[in-house]
């Protein structure tokens, strides 16, 4: 009986990601501040910025206990995502959105929770296979192949 085989594409941590999250969260941040003003718009903007922190720590610079450290793609379409504190989580393929420099996996569970990951997170040819994977919910045959043997 043979084993299903799996490629394991380990997650990088990408400041430019952390960048943006962190970016976006200090726009959100002076926008509130303006809008609301005085004490309460002070702590609204600092309560913003400090999710964005903790959000690109997390996400983006993957440093938390639940943060996705690796992504395992088996040969028969399945895959899981790991996390730092070794809990996983199965992942939905042909369900994500993929782009030119970034992949949204879309994990199964009751949370409904999606991963993005972006093109500087993985190698080149990693990438390019979760790409494949998740618009397809599968690998090309050559692929499998390769890291089968």
């Amino acid at each position: 009986m043979s084993a299903v085989p799996v490629l394991r594409l380990e997650l990088r941590p990408s400041r430019a990601l952390a960048a943006t999250i962190l970016g976006a969260h200090l726009a959100s941040a002076a926008c509130l501040d303006l809008i609301v003003g005085g004490l309460a718009g002070m702590a609204l903007a600092a309560l913003a910025a400090a999710l964005g922190a903790a959000t690109a720590w997390d996400r983006a610079l993957l440093r938390g206990a639940r943060a996705p450290r690796a992504i395992e793609l088996r040969g028969d379409g399945s895959a899981s995502v790991e996390s730092a504190s070794g809990w996983r989580c199965p992942a939905a393929g042909g369900r994500g959105r993929a782009g030119r420099h970034w992949v949204i996996v879309a994990l199964h569970g009751a949370s409904r929770r999606t991963l993005l990951i972006t093109g500087d997170m993985l190698e080149t040819e990693s990438f390019r296979r979760l790409r494949l994977w998740a618009l397809w919910g599968r690998l090309p045959g050559a692929a499998v192949a390769r890291f089968a043997a």
